[in-house]
């Protein structure tokens, strides 16, 4: 491997930082002479640098070796007859207790908890404005991202899994490299807390929701605003952008749902029935159509599936709702939770729509039968956010106690 000058640099500058912190004083005098190091030069990053990445290499090992058992295992039982619908299925996966970890850290509350879609990598957000990286198999925290001066709210990652989008009480959005983990783009625009931010489907904008009322919509490649959606009267809580990239979908304090056109920025849909805040909101994935179809025929036979797009929604008057997008008909509220429900997310089988609430559960709801599946006592507080792998059985959920719980599904 051919190391650029900057890398060379910083690896000679770890390495002195070393020698010099055991106290191998003339190793030290000839590597410096060698390397041609200035300690002035030094910056205080690398002090036991060389110590971090050297554990990071062992536990690396240990996660290969790991996964090469696991997949001698998978090709053993592969040889055998095919379960279907057993446990592995990944349809059928929900979170179930005890909790797999327990990830400490912050120092205040977590308010958005997410899988990095490809890596075993759980992203933290919190209110001490710092965003933290697990690994969410060990348990282990592998780093923390500083960068944000107020409370970071909302987490985001691009489709290729390269950049991830923060957003903050400071006003801001950040763009982050996954791979040197610096911050790499500030989008400065709103003029109030930014409490939303999310990427396109294709990852070419960035769409960002703000207690100044506004949606915005940022070029990735430029940083550029190039438009303002205008329409809430409150608090623009959540924005997302729906699965094939021609619409978008809000919530706000002003208790509505509004979906707009990508390319126009016109509202098509603003509808009112929620009677508190609404907090979240979700889009439908395609492998949810046959239960969505199911729910509003009756008919789990039925062999012409409804197209959607649908969206779910989810309130402070305890609720989630389920709207047709195109036309804003409601067409299930799902009742259960005590108490504000902060966070919902759609399983990736389709099937079961998961929602974590003020009233310290998490539920998991069966979109067909119309009811609650599971519910779980996922902390001693107030549930702020929950998120599921889009491939792998795990399950996250965050709390205003400063901590976030891995679950096993199964």
């Amino acid at each position: 491997m051919v190391l650029t000058d900057k890398q060379k640099q910083e690896l000679h500058n770890a390495i002195f930082d070393y020698l010099r912190s055991e106290g191998m004083a003339q190793t030290l005098a000839v590597f410096q002479g060698e390397a041609n190091v200035d300690p002035s030069q030094i910056d205080s990053k690398v002090q036991g640098l060389l110590e971090k990445k050297w554990t990071s290499v062992v536990r690396l090992q240990k996660k290969v070796m790991d996964l090469e058992a696991k997949l001698s295992e998978q090709q053993e039982a592969s040889k055998g007859p095919m379960k279907l619908g057993g446990p592995k299925d990944i349809t059928s996966w929900i979170p179930r207790p005890p909790h797999r970890h327990e990830l400490s850290g912050h120092r205040q509350a977590v308010t958005c908890v997410l899988f990095h879609p490809l890596y075993a990598v759980l992203c933290t957000a919190s209110e001490d404005a710092t965003v933290k990286l697990y690994d969410y198999e060990s348990g282990e925290v592998e780093r923390t991202l500083k960068g944000h001066t107020g409370s970071v709210h909302d987490l985001a990652f691009s489709p290729d899994g390269a950049t991830l989008a923060t957003c903050s009480s400071d006003t801001t959005v950040k763009l982050w490299s996954f791979q040197g983990f610096e911050c790499f783009k500030t989008l400065h625009g709103h003029d109030h807390i930014v409490s939303s931010v999310c990427f396109t489907p294709d990852g070419l904008h960035v769409v960002s929701a703000s207690r100044d009322k506004t949606i915005k919509i940022w070029e990735f490649s430029s940083g550029y605003c190039i438009k303002t959606l205008v329409g809430h009267a409150d608090w623009v809580r959540k924005a997302r952008v729906s699965p094939d990239g021609s619409l978008i979908a809000s919530v706000s304090s002003d208790q509505s749902l509004r979906v707009w056109s990508f390319a126009s920025g016109e509202c098509k849909v603003d509808k009112k029935s929620h009677t508190n805040t609404v907090e979240c909101v979700a889009w439908a994935p395609a492998a949810s159509l046959p239960a969505i179809t199911t729910l509003v025929t009756g008919d789990p036979t039925a062999s012409t599936i409804l197209p959607g797009p649908y969206v779910a929604t989810s309130a402070r008057d305890n609720t989630i709702i389920l709207w047709d997008a195109l036309s804003g008909q409601q067409i299930h509220t799902f009742i259960g939770h005590d108490s504000w429900v902060r966070s919902i997310v759609w399983h990736p089988g389709g099937r079961y729509l998961v929602s974590g609430a003020d009233d310290r559960t998490v539920r998991v709801w069966d979109i067909a039968g119309k009811r609650q599946l599971k519910q779980m006592e996922a902390h001693p507080h107030f549930v702020t956010s929950v998120d599921l792998h889009p491939t792998a059985p795990f399950a996250a959920s965050g709390c205003v106690d400063e901590k976030a719980r891995v679950w096993d599904c199964r």
